[in-house]
């Protein structure tokens, strides 16, 4: 179904990484500690998402030559750009193992490693939020440096691998896109295509029932042709004069 309130433009967005296997932050707006923000990031390419493997086999028997399509192993990478020169930029850059110095200088390691921590990209589009998390992840430089003129940010490529922790099947999840929680509880609705929630501000309910258990309609009488409310897992409900119920009116 067509869902406008589903489209993303990114605003802005957040990078940041924690000890492998940290759970998904509940607020992804504010995640607690131990995620750590990994600083100022390109505003020319804020992320990529490539792929290899995946290739499609045809099997087929003498009756049927298209019987069946096995895949092969898939796997991805994301990628951004640092612009954070620091200690830690510049390890996640060159390497985890890159010594400290005794002169207060980082070396470029011979065999470098990457590291290996759970990842997590956040993407705000106004009051909505969309994001990329990965318990387990390898990071390391995705691309050479280039340090090629004097207007604009230099930056360091990187190249992030979301692997399985575990014993899971996955290696990185993605959040649908939802409204950004003001922390307000609707009490009311207006009748409306979408209709609007009281007090301003309000968070829409998680799902129907919370609609009927917690939000008033007004009018109090039945919504008329095309009147709803959208809700946070993406469905609509509006009043039919006795009770709330799933859709728009017809």
């Amino acid at each position: 179904m067509l869902n406008d309130n589903a489209v993303l433009a990114i605003d802005t967005g957040t990078y940041l990484t924690a000890p492998t296997g940290t759970a998904l932050p509940t607020n992804l707006l504010a995640p607690a500690t131990p995620w750590d923000q990994v600083g100022h990031t390109s505003l020319d390419n804020v992320f990529s998402l490539s792929s290899e493997g995946g290739e499609a086999t045809i099997l087929g028997t003498l009756q049927n030559k298209s019987l069946r399509t096995r895949y092969s192993a898939r796997s991805e990478t994301m990628g951004f750009t640092l612009q954070q020169f620091d200690k830690e930029g510049l390890k996640l850059f060159y390497g985890s193992n890159a010594p400290e110095l005794a002169d207060g200088t980082l070396g470029v390691p011979t065999d470098p490693k990457p590291t290996i921590a759970a990842f997590l990209v956040v993407f705000v589009d106004g009051e909505h939020q969309f994001a990329f998390y990965a318990p387990k992840a390898e990071i390391y430089r995705g691309d050479d440096m280039s340090l090629s003129d004097t207007e604009s940010l230099a930056g360091l490529p990187l190249a992030v691998k979301p692997m399985a922790l575990g014993t899971n099947k996955w290696t990185y999840a993605v959040t649908p896109l939802a409204s950004v929680a003001s922390g307000i509880k609707a009490l009311s609705a207006t009748a409306g295509a979408p209709g609007t929630y009281q007090p301003s501000n309000a968070d829409a309910p998680a799902n129907l029932t919370a609609l009927q258990t917690d939000v008033t309609a007004s009018p109090t009488t039945a919504w008329t042709t095309g009147q709803f409310v959208n809700l946070a897992d993406a469905s609509f409900a509006y009043w039919t004069g006795t009770a709330w119920t799933s859709g728009k009116k017809a």
